[in-house]
């Protein structure tokens, strides 16, 4: 087998392959005695009939699995030897094949760019604040008042005013027709909480009781629903029911209801440490975050494009999937959306490779007991049991993930203990 290889770009290049001629004669003689063994052509009781009959009934289909046996044999090898790893599948333009002569084709594969070198250390990036304020504290803690209030009827009986909970049956209708499916009962609207569109909120505040009120909106074109899309729709809403929330005093009292705090100050406290633990843990994802961006930005390698295509499908599979949880479908993702789930897998995709490169030249390594650690804090974070998570990561394909995760975050770590950090 003879290989020689054309560069066509950092990650593209195309291998010229011709494989000798007693090799070709060979496995097509194989082949060819293995079809006539078998062979059931008219006029003929099987391995009887002529070789060139045989060849004109069999004939192209041989070539074709002979060609497809040599390539899928010598390409994996032709790499090996040019110590190039490919990142997707060859596309491959042969030549005839023919008995007794030397076959030749072009295979054209994206490979991973060789990096000289990596810039890593003496990276410049802002950590942000870790402390809450006042401001996040009393919110938490209305947030705890609120998740611990009621829903009553006013007495006496009045209109809806703003923090009120308005349950409502809905119409929707498009140029005077019902829109099936679009309506629903019982819709909950919050007043003032901007759960709905404001046109909504704006028509049943004021309302009474068994009131019916209408409002006009303009919908977005990139609702799910394709009757709603773009389109001007009417809401016709019939007030069923109207609450105020009352909510618990924030004093002593409520502090000891919640748990184990004598007083007000104990809960504000607890509050406030939680807020630092969550506060930390983002301003740690938004370092790694800036961490990774000056690293991108320090090395600017070429990346496959077949490598950014499949991290950006996975990562609209996980978008679309999230959007599934929340109880909204979508069909697909809008042009905007693509882009930029295009270019952030372009980062994504250059980091790997500058990472794994930064990972060989300090001889990182992920062993049994970094696995171990892996597995551990993925069970505090999770809140998972360990012995479940080592059960579950025992796939090899997941085991493959949870190493990829460690081997990321120690190369991050590394990259952090050599970066010059400042506060925001």
């Amino acid at each position: 087998m003879q290989t020689t290889v054309e560069k066509l770009s950092p990650v593209l290049v195309q291998l010229n392959i011709q494989i000798d001629a007693e090799r070709v004669t060979r496995e097509y003689e194989q082949a060819f005695q293995k079809v006539q063994r078998n062979a059931k052509i008219k006029g003929f009781r099987p391995g009887k009939a002529p070789r060139d009959i045989v060849q004109r009934v069999y004939g192209p289909r041989l070539e074709a699995d002979v060609m497809q046996r040599l390539v899928d044999e010598t390409f994996p090898k032709a790499t090996a030897q040019e110590q190039m790893f490919p990142v997707n599948q060859p596309t491959v333009e042969p030549e005839r094949l023919r008995s007794g002569e030397a076959f030749s084709y072009k295979a054209r594969v994206e490979i991973l760019p060789k990096i000289d070198s990596v810039t890593y250390e003496g990276l410049e990036a802002k950590r942000p604040k870790a402390e809450p304020s006042a401001e996040q504290i009393d919110k938490e803690l209305e947030g705890l008042r609120r998740a611990n209030s009621t829903l009553e009827v006013p007495s006496p009986a009045r209109p809806a005013i703003d923090k009120d909970v308005v349950t409502c049956d809905v119409e929707v209708s498009v140029a005077g027709e019902v829109v099936k499916n679009a309506g629903s009962t019982g819709v909950a609207i919050e007043i003032g909480a901007g759960q709905v569109f404001p046109e909504l909120e704006a028509a049943v505040r004021g309302a009474k009781l068994g009131d019916r009120v209408t409002a006009e909106v303009e919908m977005p074109a990139g609702h799910t629903n394709p009757s709603l899309a773009g389109k001007r729709a009417s809401f016709a809403l019939d007030v069923k029911e109207i609450k105020e929330r009352i909510s618990p005093a924030l004093d002593d009292e409520f502090a000891k209801d919640l748990g184990d705090f004598p007083t007000l100050a104990d809960l504000r406290a607890d509050v406030e440490n939680q807020l630092k633990n969550q506060l930390k843990e983002q301003s740690d994802a938004t370092l790694a975050e800036r961490l990774v961006e000056a690293l991108v930005a320090a090395n600017p390698i070429p990346v496959p494009p077949s490598l950014v295509e499949q991290q950006a499908r996975l990562s609209e599979r996980e978008i679309l999937m999230r959007a599934l949880q929340q109880g909204t479908q979508a069909s697909g993702l809008g042009e905007e959306l693509k882009k930029k789930v295009l270019e952030e897998s372009e980062v994504k995709v250059r980091a790997g490779l500058i990472m794994a490169e930064v990972a060989k030249k300090e001889a990182i390594q992920i062993g049994n007991e970094q696995i171990e650690e892996g597995l551990k804090e993925l069970a505090q974070q999770s809140g998972k049991n360990v012995a479940k998570l080592r059960a579950e990561y025992s796939d090899a394909r997941k085991r493959e993930m949870l190493v990829g995760m460690i081997l990321e975050n120690k190369v991050l770590d590394l990259i952090e203990a050599k970066a010059k950090i400042s506060d925001e």
